[in-house]
């Protein structure tokens, strides 16, 4: 999501700096592959289970996730085309956040699973994972609409800051941020990704 409250090929997470880092240090459309790579190794796994009677469906996380989860559908048409992954959902963690009295509707996004979700194979996808609240909250609206067989995480960061055990099964990276710092997650009118670091929690 596009705030810092939450998003596993990993790399190696990093220390605390002391100072905020640079927002090029982080580049999220060279990041995208290491996504997209993980992602389609669970979709390959999942092809080769035998018990597995339903395709896999991309979840896309309000808003950045839904971003995400855009871009990875098109790039695994090929998997859409063998039956190796079905149609793609959105996600809002709006009505089930912990904050939501604080925050209220942050969000136009509404929840939409084209699918039965009941005996679903899910993996939801978001921009970046932090205390693992807003995952909470995710689950608490998907179980909203069903009865999942499974239920998979692949986030484009980890920025550390967990309050909750939660784990993502895929990361493109991984490093420890100072709580003040505001990690956010964009997309330009060409459709291209970035991040953009800003003091102080939003």
């Amino acid at each position: 999501m596009s705030t810092p409250q939450d998003s596993a090929l990993s790399s190696a997470p990093s220390s605390p700096s002391s100072s905020p880092p640079s927002p090029a240090a982080l580049d999220a459309e060279a990041l995208y592959p290491a996504l997209l790579q993980g992602v389609r190794a669970l979709l390959t796994a999942s092809s080769l289970n035998t018990e597995s009677k339903t395709r896999p469906h991309l979840v896309g996380i309000a808003s950045g996730g839904v971003w995400l989860a855009d871009r990875l559908q098109a790039d695994l048409k090929d998997l859409v085309a063998a039956g190796q992954l079905g149609g793609q959902g959105v996600i809002s963690s709006t009505m089930h956040r912990d904050d939501f009295a604080q925050r209220g509707l942050s969000s136009n996004a509404q929840t939409t699973l084209p699918f039965d979700v009941d005996g679903a194979d899910l993996i939801l996808v978001d921009d970046v994972l932090y205390t693992g609240r807003t995952l909470r909250a995710v689950l608490n609206e998907l179980f909203d609409y069903g009865r999942p067989r499974r239920v998979r995480l692949a986030v484009l960061v980890d920025r550390g800051g967990r309050q909750l055990p939660i784990q993502a099964d895929v990361v493109a990276a991984s490093l420890n941020l100072h709580a003040e710092l505001s990690l956010r997650f964009l997309r330009d009118e060409a459709g291209r990704f970035s991040f953009s670091f800003n003091s102080g929690v939003q």
